[in-house]
């Protein structure tokens, strides 16, 4: 066991040595080549038992290593399926993107809203939830013209090459997507990673008539470096285990994307494409991000947010854009002098750092509104009680520019006492 178990140490280590090219094979072929060799050496000293020992013994380490190698899902980008109900258009974009595009017209009868909307989901390198589609569509019916994109390499959406992920893409392509919104300009509102690529926007120039900047993840590196503490507890931890199967139950895959995420593999498509490990990836593979999104009194009831069909995740394309916001400069000066409205949302239960919130808060002048979400998670609009109504109720009163439903909290000037009393 000893033998097989340095073997194995040593196609790991050369794994990352090699950066996990040729899916793995090169590394495999130099450790076979040097167990054998050590065989041929032991024989060649008359110790043929040790070399038949040693043969043995690479025999079944090269087995569990060659696992490694060996794909065990298709390799070519697997589209998901059509929504029921709606079509998906496709919008070659100026950045060269081909993004899967979603509209939600107000059903007849209903007043349409005067300005569109447009919905920037989380992630980031994901499909666009059911969930979230469900909240969508309850936007609609309240009269707005709702758009809503999946990003390049998520969902049904066309990948791009990885070197191409980035957050300064995303922005891009955001920038290049409401170009395409008839008259321009659109309300925006973006949720985790997409109130991110949102809140980078509003740096610079833009055609954002108002913005709904909801949970939002660290806008830039010196955010990203920030210490602190989340929200009130969550149901990670204490929520039942996701049922279905898991990616990192085969070594191909829980080698690859752990030695990713340790950092000492990248994300370039050498020991396994983007399109291989998007389609290996589960929903159960989020399992424990999923609950982390729920308050702890809800770990029981966590609803299924998103069919296998539908569900998408891009984790390579995912870790490199979290990467570039990591390594970016501060966008604080920039966003000093933005003036679109915003408001922000803040959720009782999220396991996002307050400081990364705050730090929005502190830095964008033009956020005339702040709401506490109580009661929710992380994913405020969650399908549980009313929650979806009151995430839309705050959502319309400040795009109708009329009075908050919510208390303005906190302001800037609470900042201090909002994370002193761990709220």
């Amino acid at each position: 066991m000893a033998v097989i178990l340095a073997i194995v140490l040593v196609f790991l280590a050369l794994t990352v040595l090699t950066d996990g090219r040729a899916r793995g094979w090169l590394a495999w072929g130099i450790t076979a080549t040097l167990s054998l060799g050590v065989a041929a050496l032991l024989a060649a000293r008359d110790r043929k038992r040790q070399a038949r020992h040693v043969l043995v013994q690479t025999g079944v380490a090269a087995a569990l290593t060659a696992s490694v190698c060996v794909p065990s899902v298709p390799t070519t980008w697997q589209y998901p399926p059509d929504l029921p109900g709606i079509a998906t258009q496709h919008w070659t974009l100026s950045t060269g993107s081909r993004v899967a595009v979603y509209h939600y017209p107000p059903p007849p009868g209903v007043t349409p809203h005067p300005v569109p909307l447009l919905y920037l989901h989380g992630g980031p390198i994901r499909g666009i939830a059911l969930i979230d589609h469900t909240f969508l569509r309850q936007l609609a019916e309240r009269g707005f013209d709702v758009y809503a994109y999946e990003e390049a390499g998520g969902g049904r959406s066309d990948p791009i090459p990885m070197p191409d992920y980035s957050i300064d893409r995303s922005v891009r392509d955001f920038s290049a997507v409401l170009a395409h919104i008839p008259g321009g300009q659109a309300d925006v509102l973006g949720f985790s990673a997409g109130a991110v690529v949102l809140t980078r926007a509003l740096a610079a120039p833009s055609h954002i008539h108002r913005a709904v900047i909801a949970e939002p993840g660290p806008m830039d590196g010196p955010t990203a470096q920030l210490t602190g503490s989340p929200g009130h507890p969550t149901a990670a931890g204490i929520a039942p285990p996701p049922s279905g199967p898991h990616s990192i139950t085969k070594p191909r895959y829980a080698v690859a994307l752990g030695l990713v995420r340790s950092g000492v593999l990248s994300t370039q498509e050498r020991m396994v494409g983007q399109a291989e490990v998007v389609n290996a990836f589960t929903p159960a593979d989020l399992g424990s991000d999923t609950a982390a999104s729920y308050c702890a009194k809800d770990a029981d009831r966590i609803p299924v947010e998103d069919s296998d069909t539908n569900f998408s995740f891009n984790p390579l394309a995912s870790l490199q854009v979290q990467d570039t916001i990591a390594h970016s400069p501060a966008i604080t000066p920039p966003l000093g002098h933005s003036t679109v409205p915003a408001m922000l949302m803040i959720a009782e239960c999220s396991h996002q750092l307050r400081q990364w919130e705050t730090a929005v808060l502190a830095a964008d002048p033009a956020i005339t509104r702040t709401q506490y979400m109580t009661g929710v998670g992380h994913h405020i609009w969650n399908g549980l009680d009313d929650d979806n109504d009151r995430a839309a109720t705050v959502i319309t009163a400040f795009l109708d520019d009329q009075p908050a439903p919510l208390p303005n909290y906190p302001t800037a000037t609470d900042i201090p006492a909002f994370l002193r009393d761990h709220r």
